[in-house]
């Protein structure tokens, strides 16, 4: 089997390469020829179709695959639903298990056009030599009537839930899941009503609704605790599940998240007599607006690659084509404005009942929600830590990728090891408790029998 030049031989360069080209080559050949035997197959009715081109090389493959099988070709098609690109020691490096296509996909080592989705998905459906799983996949899970688009990557002990902003999706933490999957379990999730996870037409979509469905997910996947990160509405939706199910929440990171909105509340009745359901009148986002709305939300726009723009206005406009996705922005942010802010069930009344750790970030030029809120945060929270990026605007895991993930992942660190250090504390003091019964003796003010030898924490 052999790649082509879209002529379907190889062009006259390629078959004169010198032995280690050859070489090569032949590796490549090779590593799209062993896909067929390690397709770990698929969910039923699923059909996806590939084009990788190897730019360094100047050819390209086919890769088809169903519930059942995979096969590779030297014919791809002119219209795939996917079309990666990528040079040929990336390539080999990731069917080899050395490199995950997120690592690629971040250091500019590999492109994708088409279904994102199924682009970071092409690597979970190959078993790795020696029989290894996949570094990543990405899966539906059943969250009550929901379907919930997972991209799960890593085996730690400790699980991290990364959940995104308002019309943006799981690919805006593709750094983070990087940055977090050494030592974590990491699922970076699509809201229900973005991405390619269910649009239910009806749902609320407010924190409360959102909330329930992270926690069906947890159940799902049989997470008892998780470090919850998110941004934006993802950070709302965060807020709300450690204030309705604490126990369930190691550590919030809340990068520039949503909150509700103390002053320019003189829409609020025009905007309660705009319904959602008016969003499903056919219409679109011009490319070009689209465009611009996503590079205001950058400090400094200049430090963003210039794909990354193609790729989340391409992803967007192809959700929003959608009439349930366009019903569930526009009800998620009709929500986000009309939150009241005070009164007994008012966000900053409630937010005072946070129990888990929490850190909020913010970006000091964010556009949406500005450095103002930290001080609602700290009349309300003050036990809660707060960081301000400079230069950065409302997505800081995007704009300042490794300062953002060093501060959630020393959060995260510094949350377990507080979880440690109070269940060493509740050990011993369940050893004291235990000794005493044993003989039937009261401690003394060191925490010993005055009688009978000392049981340790480790002994109990």
């Amino acid at each position: 089997m052999s790649g082509n030049n879209r002529s379907g031989r190889y062009a006259d360069a390629a078959l004169t390469q010198a032995p280690l080209e050859h070489q090569r080559l032949r590796a490549v050949e090779d590593a799209f020829a062993s896909l067929p035997e390690r397709y770990l197959g698929a969910d039923p009715g699923f059909h996806a179709s590939y084009r990788i081109e190897l730019d360094d090389l100047g050819l390209s493959w086919a890769v088809e695959m169903n519930e059942l099988a995979c096969e590779v070709s030297v014919s791809p098609k002119s219209d795939p639903d996917v079309v990666i690109g990528t040079d040929a020691a990336t390539w080999l490096e990731l069917r080899e298990g050395r490199l995950s296509g997120l690592d690629a996909f971040r250091s500019r080592r590999l492109w994708a056009r088409g279904n994102l989705d199924l682009a970071v998905a092409f690597e979970g459906f190959f078993r790795l030599p020696n029989g290894r799983p996949p570094l990543l996949r990405i899966h539906k899970v059943k969250a009550g009537k929901a379907e919930i688009s997972t991209l799960t990557a890593g085996d730690g002990i400790e699980t991290v839930i990364l959940i995104h902003g308002l019309g943006s999706n799981k690919t805006s933490f593709f750094e983070t899941v990087s940055a977090l999957t050494p030592e974590h379990t990491v699922h970076a999730i699509d809201l229900p009503g973005f991405g390619s996870s269910s649009k239910p037409l009806r749902a609320p979509y407010d924190a409360a609704w959102f909330s329930r469905a992270v926690i069906r997910f947890m159940d799902s996947m049989g997470i008892g605790r998780a470090h919850l990160v998110g941004n934006s509405l993802g950070g709302r939706v965060a807020i709300e599940v450690g204030l309705r199910e604490p126990d369930r929440v190691r550590s919030l990171s809340l990068l520039c998240p949503s909150m509700a909105w103390r002053r320019r509340r003189h829409f609020v009745p025009v905007v309660k007599l705009l319904r959602p359901e008016l969003a499903a009148i056919p219409h679109t986002f011009g490319d070009a607006l689209v465009r611009q709305q996503f590079w205001s939300m950058f400090s400094r726009p200049e430090r963003i690659h210039p794909s990354a723009a193609d790729v989340a206005v391409e992803e967007f406009l192809r959700t929003y084509r959608s009439v349930n996705a366009r019903v569930a922005f526009h009800a998620s942010a009709r929500h986000i404005y009309l939150e009241e802010p005070k009164g007994p069930g008012g966000f900053y009344t409630r937010l005072r009942e946070l129990e888990p750790p929490a850190m909020f970030v913010w970006g000091d030029e964010d556009p949406l929600v500005p450095l103002a809120f930290s001080r609602y945060v700290r009349d309300a929270l003050p036990s809660a830590k707060q960081v301000v990026l400079e230069q950065c605007g409302h997505v800081p895991q995007v704009e300042h990728p490794v300062d953002a993930n060093a501060l959630v992942h020393d959060f995260i660190a510094r949350a377990q090891a507080s979880a440690a250090e109070r269940a060493a504390k509740r050990l011993s003091r369940a050893a004291r408790r235990l000794q005493v019964r044993i003989n039937g003796a009261p401690l003394n003010g060191n925490g010993a029998a005055r009688k009978g030898t000392e049981l340790s924490a480790d002994a109990a």
